[in-house]
């Protein structure tokens, strides 16, 4: 590309004395320093003084097995350019995986914005400079292939939206006004599937441990932990901890060995961040090792701080049954407060796509918008051949596109194989990967995820099979639920501290829950196949613009 400027060369000051070049020297531009040890370390940054900003650096004795460089320059760089695309090499390098980043978090967060012409940075660009950054072998993969990544999207370092930026600094100051104080302190941070809660928590997250490793700071040596009662959300925090310099694995945990390490040690944390609260426990469970009768509870009294990321539309279990009143009850007992995150940061559908599956998730079948959204397919289909068709086209096409089922077909965990809707879908369950997330290992392509595969994580285009708990009554034009069709039983596990028509409404609202956090994982379409006939015909006459 013309106007490029790409030069490597030794990190010494010989080096660095000679930027003769006006476009490294005079202009902004980003740089990468690196070494090329066994674990191999690298800073990323921009500056507009390019010599006097290397020389800080060759003086900073956390740089000092940094021993190469590159400047990037571009003769039509202004700053908003090369902090767009710093934060960009940041994000692409974790998803690599292959450097620890010594980057630590800016002392003002980034906040979406556009500005001129920034499509062709961060398209046209971008592009040119991590091939080009393949070519010298100081990364490997393709950008298309890292933005489909979970690491890459869950990056502490993606630009936040106006509101999670907002909701990020009240928590910050929340967190520097009681981290002090006597008691227990809870902020609760609400929002749908797809708002941006995870992301949220990544960004916070890193930002607390690196304040907690600067002295100059309020929550300067505070031990801090992120909670998660998810295999493989877990797995993708461990690895971002891989690239960056201040995040532990030790510090990544499920809450049963966080609360009974600290019931062990009689220690209290500082700060405790849970993702998908509405995961945790509410009841006694022996076989997870939990002895008591609430998690969150549990985990509150052992911190004296605890961030808590919840949504009641996705609980999955009995045994984990919340909802915003039991959640307040917990939450009452302590300096507590609460915010909410409202907008809609995964889909890229119009607010009347977005209308159409909340209603649908709570039984109603509304009309079709007239207009079509140009931005998100919604599809229905009449047979399983063209249905798993279209989804292994977009996966040709753009990737990480999958298939994913309602619980309705026996799943076990005993090496066997167990298919879905064998007359039709006819395709196993998602099988168990250590190392990656389920959607991230092409042959998954060939598999049907559950909703514990999926839930907290994007796809480009999910396939939602309805199966046979999911059916329509043509009177009432409404969802009828069959429970006694759902085969996860372990969710189903009633409670003794429940009269039994509770129970029963829960499982409900369960298998409700699980098609709501299925049917909102696609970022530019939701294809959906209904084994029900009947409720499969409702749809496909939407599509068509009738009316039974």
């Amino acid at each position: 590309m013309n106007g490029l400027v790409f030069e490597k060369r030794n990190l010494t000051p010989d080096h660095v004395l000679t930027l003769k070049t006006l476009l490294l020297n005079n202009y902004p531009i980003v740089y990468l320093l690196f070494n090329d040890k066994k674990r191999p370390s690298a800073y990323i940054g921009q500056t507009v003084q390019a010599s006097r900003r290397l020389r800080n650096h060759i003086e900073d004795k956390k740089r000092k097995h940094l021993n190469r460089f590159i400047l990037i320059g571009h003769e039509k760089f202004n700053q908003s350019a090369t902090y767009n695309i710093e934060s960009n090499l940041i994000n692409y390098f974790i998803a690599d995986n292959h450097y620890q980043l010594q980057n630590v978090s800016q002392t003002r967060s980034r906040v979406m914005h556009n500005y001129y012409q920034k499509s062709f940075y961060n398209e046209e660009i971008f592009q040119v400079i991590w091939e080009k950054l393949r070519e010298e072998k100081i990364v490997s993969d393709t950008v298309e292939n890292l933005r489909n990544k979970d690491i890459y999207k869950l990056s502490p370092y993606k630009e936040l939206s106006p509101q999670q930026l907002d909701i990020k600094n009240e928590i910050l100051n929340f967190c520097k006004e009681h981290v002090r104080k006597d008691g227990n302190h809870v902020i609760a941070i609400e929002g749908d599937a797809g708002t941006g809660k995870s992301v949220l928590l990544s960004s916070l997250f890193n930002t607390i441990q690196d304040l907690s490793k600067d002295n100059s700071s309020l929550l300067f040596g505070t031990d801090n932990y992120l909670l998660v009662n998810h295999t493989e959300m877990l797995k993708t925090y461990k690895s971002i901890a891989n690239c960056l310099p201040n995040l532990k694995k030790k510090n990544l945990m499920k809450p049963t060995p966080f609360i009974n390490q600290k019931i062990k040690t009689e220690e209290t944390a500082d700060i405790v961040l849970i993702d998908e609260a509405h995961l945790l426990l509410t009841k006694e469970d022996s076989y997870n090792n939990f002895r008591y009768q609430n998690q969150l509870d549990e985990i509150i009294k052992r911190s004296k701080i605890s961030i808590v990321i919840f949504d009641a539309k996705q609980v999955l279990k009995i045994k984990s049954y919340w909802n915003e009143r039991l959640l307040e009850e917990i939450t009452n007992q302590y300096n507590a407060k609460t915010v909410k995150l409202t907008d809609q940061m995964r889909m890229n559908a119009n607010s009347e796509t977005i209308k159409w599956i909340d209603h649908f998730v709570e039984k109603e079948i509304l009309q079709l918008p007239i207009e079509e959204d140009s931005s998100f397919e919604l599809e229905f289909f009449e047979d399983a051949e063209t249905f798993k068709a279209a989804i292994k086209n977009k996966n040709n096409e753009i990737g990480l596109s999958r298939i994913v089922s309602t619980f309705d077909y026996l799943h076990k965990k005993d090496e066997k194989t167990y298919f879905v809707d064998e007359k039709g879908i006819n395709m196993p369950w998602n099988s168990t990967q250590d190392n990656v997330t389920w959607a991230e290992n092409p042959c998954s392509i060939k598999e049907v995820g559950s909703i514990y595969t999926v839930q907290g994580f994007d796809l480009n285009y999910v396939g939602v099979v309805l199966g046979p708990s999911v059916s329509y009554d043509e009177n009432k034009d409404k969802l009828v639920i069959y429970p006694s069709k759902y085969k996860d039983t372990g969710a189903f596990i009633s409670r003794t501290d429940l009269p039994p028509e509770k129970n029963q409404e829960i499982k409900e609202k369960i298998i409700l829950n699980s098609i709501n956090v299925l049917m909102k994982r696609g970022i530019h379409g939701l294809y959906i196949y209904a084994t029900d006939p009947k409720l499969r015909q409702r749809l496909l006459n939407l599509k068509r613009g009738k009316r039974l």
